[in-house]
């Protein structure tokens, strides 16, 4: 009975303690702190997607640094950091062990991986945003003043000044809105380009990386991001494989630029047989897509497009159309976000085609 007795007062004390230290773990994280971790996704070759910090973000991590596409929500940055680490020091440990000659060999090779992640890894170079939304943009100044950009030319040592952190890409209207949003200086993009395209000026991390503009799709700043050599596209969101393209008609977003954005996606694919693999589509939200997904969304839009401005034509107001519900097909699997349903999708749709932008 005193063996009972002393057990279940044992296992009472351990559970009270753990209950103790849980309740203090929970005390020391601050209110409304998520402190779980994010999922990281290999896609191909240097590049990996990190989910879960508010839209997928794209990574290049390598041996020249780590190149970002899209920042995710303010309030996820230091969680995003964390996962970029983890990252880097996986790879370390993954490369190969380098020859060596004469006095070296005494050290064993297969410890040099362990050696190695002693190194700090490489900063963040380059954050490129695909549009100003609040979801891709809101980490931009603490990754940012986490990394460290190139120098070049004549200049030695470190930069100082608005040189300190990673470069920041976009295109200019994405400057023009954040600015407006009075995002912090250290967030706004640094380096910003006005034509069709923005090309890194060498390879990083063993590709070339380009910026594409597609104009008045989603908003009036988006890119799509190609990655060459691994031959990854990330779209922004222009795709979407939780939702139906987002159309923000307040910030030029409009309907023929989501479905033109589409369409030049479809035309830079090559798919690897058959419409499957081949090149691949990281989306704004949800799991990575090929040629024959994004043809998939692509017909979709469409159709919907199509239904709307046939009703349009034959007279009808937006509520009997809403009433017809001309996306009801895709209902089920695309409109299930309160914050984008498919009566906002097909609102937005039928205001860009009766109000069309001069």
């Amino acid at each position: 009975m005193r063996l009972r007795i002393s057990a279940l007062s044992a296992a009472s004390t351990l559970i009270v303690g753990l209950s103790v230290s849980l309740a203090a773990q929970q005390a020391r994280a601050p209110q409304g702190t998520d402190t779980s971790r994010l999922e990281t996704i290999p896609v191909r070759g240097n590049i990996y997607l990190i989910g879960g910090a508010g839209s997928n973000i794209a990574v290049s991590a390598g041996p020249d640094g780590v190149f970002l596409v899209d920042s995710g929500l303010t309030q996820n940055a230091d969680r995003v950091l964390a996962a970029i680490k983890s990252l880097q020091e996986r790879l370390q440990m993954t490369l190969q062990p380098q020859p060596r000659a004469a006095a070296e060999t005494r050290v064993a090779t297969n410890l040099e991986p362990f050696y190695r992640t002693l190194a700090p890894p490489k900063p963040i170079r380059y954050i490129a945003n695909t549009s100003a939304l609040a979801d891709h943009t809101g980490g931009n100044e603490k990754l940012s003043l986490a990394g460290k950009t190139f120098t070049g030319g004549n200049v030695t040592g470190e930069i100082g000044g608005v040189g300190d952190g990673a470069a920041i890409l976009a295109h200019e209207n994405v400057l023009a809105r954040l600015g407006e949003a009075k995002m912090p200086s250290k967030g706004l993009p640094t380096d910003t380009y006005f034509g069709s395209v923005l090309k890194l000026a060498y390879f990083f991390n063993g590709e070339g990386i380009e910026l594409l503009r597609i104009p008045a799709a989603s908003t009036d700043g988006d890119s799509v991001v190609h990655f060459r050599g691994s031959d990854v596209v990330v779209t922004g969101e222009i795709f979407d494989f939780t939702k139906f393209p987002l159309i923000d008609l307040a910030k030029g977003g409009s309907i023929q630029g989501v479905l033109a954005g589409l369409n030049r996606m479809v035309e830079l694919a090559v798919p690897e047989f058959r419409s499957e693999g081949g090149t691949l589509f990281i989306p704004a939200h949800g799991r990575v897509g090929d040629i024959a997904d994004m043809t998939y969304y692509r017909d979709m839009t469409t159709i919907i497009r199509d239904r709307v401005q046939d009703l349009i034509k034959k007279g009808r107001t937006l509520d009997q159309i809403k009433a017809a519900k001309p996306a009801e097909d895709w209902d089920g699997r695309l409109g299930r976000d309160k914050s984008w349903t498919s009566d906002m999708f097909v609102e937005a749709i039928y205001k860009g085609l009766t109000n069309p932008k001069k």
